[in-house]
Formats: C-alpha cells, sequence, structure tokens
C-alpha cells in the first residue's frame, strides 16, 4: 500500500466472499485527491458490495482497503464526518421538514469541524443549490420522486465531504435536475474541495463526469484508464472522413488531431466536411463486457 498522501481512496487485492461464492476477485484500484472516478459494470458485477465496503458497512473477506488513510473496518466518527454518500433511496425521516433536516444534520458535522474539515453547509444554502427553496419547508413524505432524491444529494453534501460516494445519483432526476448535479459536481471537484466515486447506469453521465472510468464484471476489474484510453484499447483507431475535390475519402488514423493537421496544411481550404469519429464510452463499455464474459465462457 502507497503512502502518497494525494491517494485519497486505495484498494489493494479485495476479495469478498458469501459461503463458497466469491463476488469480488482480487480488486486493485486507486483514486486520487480531486479526482471523479466512474465504476460502471452491469447488474451483480460487484460495484454495490465494493462501494459498500469502501463506506465502512461491510467486511471484506480478504484484501486492503484505505480511504482517506483509514481501514473503514476501524473508522471512527470523525473519518466518517470526512465522507458523504449518495444512496439509491432510503425512507426514513418522513416527518421532517427538508429545511430543518439539513439544519440538524449540519449539527453534527458541526461538532467534527476542524481545521482540515469544514464547517457545513449553511442549510438555506444548500437547499437552493439543489433546487429546493420552494420545499424548504415541506415535510420529506410529501416530496416527489424528483425532488426527494435532490435532498438525496443534498444529504450527501451537507457535510462538505472529501469525499463523496455518488450511487446512481440522477436515478428519477428530470434533465434540468442532471444538469444541476452535473454543474455541482464539476464545481466541487474543480475547486478541490472533493474526491467523488461515482456508479451509473449512464454512460453519457460517466462519459461527461469521470476523469477516469473503472469497468468491474463478475467481480473483476477489467479495465481502468480514461475514456480516450478504453476507446484505444477496444477500437485502437479513430475513422477520420472528409471531402476534397468532390470525391470521399476514409482514413483510419490512431492520431486524428495530428492527422487532420496534416490534412489542412497539405491541401487548405480544399478540405471539405471534415468529421472525426471516436468510438463512444457505450460502445467501448459493451465491448469490453463482451469480451471479459466470452473468455470467462472458455474458462468454464
Amino acid at each position: 500500500m502507497t503512502t502518497d498522501e494525494k491517494v485519497v481512496l486505495e484498494v489493494d487485492g479485495l476479495r469478498m466472499r458469501y459461503g463458497s461464492v466469491d463476488v469480488l476477485h482480487d480488486v486493485t484500484f486507486q483514486a486520487r485527491h480531486g479526482e471523479v472516478l466512474a465504476l460502471l459494470g452491469p447488474n451483480g458485477a460487484g460495484k454495490t458490495t465494493t462501494i459498500e465496503i469502501l463506506e465502512g458497512f461491510r467486511t471484506r473477506s480478504q484484501g486492503q482497503v484505505k480511504v482517506l488513510g483509514t481501514d473503514p473496518e476501524h473508522g471512527d466518527e470523525r473519518w466518517r464526518a470526512r465522507l458523504g454518500v449518495v444512496l439509491q433511496s432510503w425512507r426514513d425521516h418522513g416527518k421532517w421538514r427538508v429545511g430543518e433536516f439539513l439544519a440538524h444534520l449540519g449539527t453534527y458535522y458541526a461538532a467534527y469541524a476542524t481545521p482540515r474539515i469544514q464547517r457545513p453547509w449553511n442549510a438555506d444554502e444548500l437547499i437552493k443549490t439543489v433546487g429546493l427553496t420552494e420545499h424548504a419547508g415541506k415535510k420529506l413524505r410529501t416530496l416527489s420522486g424528483g425532488q426527494r432524491r435532490r435532498l438525496d444529494v443534498a444529504i450527501g453534501l451537507v457535510g462538505r465531504p472529501e469525499l463523496l460516494f455518488l450511487d446512481e445519483p440522477t436515478s428519477s432526476f428530470d434533465p434540468q435536475a442532471r444538469q444541476m448535479l452535473h454543474d455541482l459536481v464539476r464545481r466541487l471537484v474543480g475547486t478541490g474541495e472533493t474526491t467523488v466515486l461515482l456508479t451509473t447506469h449512464d454512460l453519457a453521465e460517466a462519459e461527461k463526469l469521470a476523469d477516469r472510468i473503472l469497468v468491474l464484471n463478475g467481480g473483476r476489474i477489467i479495465a481502468d484508464g480514461t475514456v480516450g484510453d478504453l476507446a484505444q484499447r477496444i477500437a485502437g483507431q479513430d475513422e477520420v472522413r472528409w471531402l476534397r475535390g468532390g470525391q470521399r475519402f476514409v482514413e483510419r488514423t490512431t492520431d486524428s488531431t495530428a492527422f487532420a493537421r496534416e490534412l489542412f496544411a497539405r491541401y487548405g481550404d480544399d478540405i471539405q466536411e471534415l468529421e472525426v469519429h471516436r468510438a463512444s464510452l457505450e460502445q467501448t463499455y459493451l465491448s469490453l463486457v463482451h469480451q471479459a464474459e466470452s473468455t470467462l465462457e472458455v474458462t468454464r
């Protein structure tokens, strides 16, 4: 395990077994300060188990894990106050009103504030940030699904976490709410406040937000890299199309930017309708999962 202080989350040889069944196999990865790391994978891949171990809610079978320098199995309340968690759903505290509930949570985080741990958000400011101003006086049980999801985000952010776990954060979100969350994540990461671990089935969302992508399948990490890295690994080459002198051309290249510059340097304004087609994250993800499943079938 490294001692690099820039490493916020470190997982080494993580295994999880239920009875005689291994659901995580030697999972190893890191997340660094200020990074948005997306954990992708089909249902049953082991994403939820991994996240619950990192959050300290589940005891692992084997391996080493450090979250903000601490083993989650031994994390105390001061350590937990440095984390933010946006769960897929929860049903508690329905009689509370939005504003008073967030203010109450803020007192918990304030009790653990240190020079390293920032003071919690002001409840009114946070309510405005997540778009719930008009609903601040409503009881939680009266909120719609989308409003409740905004509140879930507020709950995860109230302590100004150093590490934020976002588990399917935009489920039940309309496009406006989704954009709000995306802008908020960029702001948090851009100011250096927060590292984000994101799980999502929305591949466009992962492509938009993530600095790095992990693909988990069958309890194993089958890919780790930027969107570009993974696309390069699968597709290998970009496809460049253009029109010159009334004739259409298509070329495949590993460096489309350099290729396009060379085209314009050679032919200038004769180049028309230039298009560069790169493999999308969705295409890359589906290829990776298919390859992994094909390999698994062969080894059975």
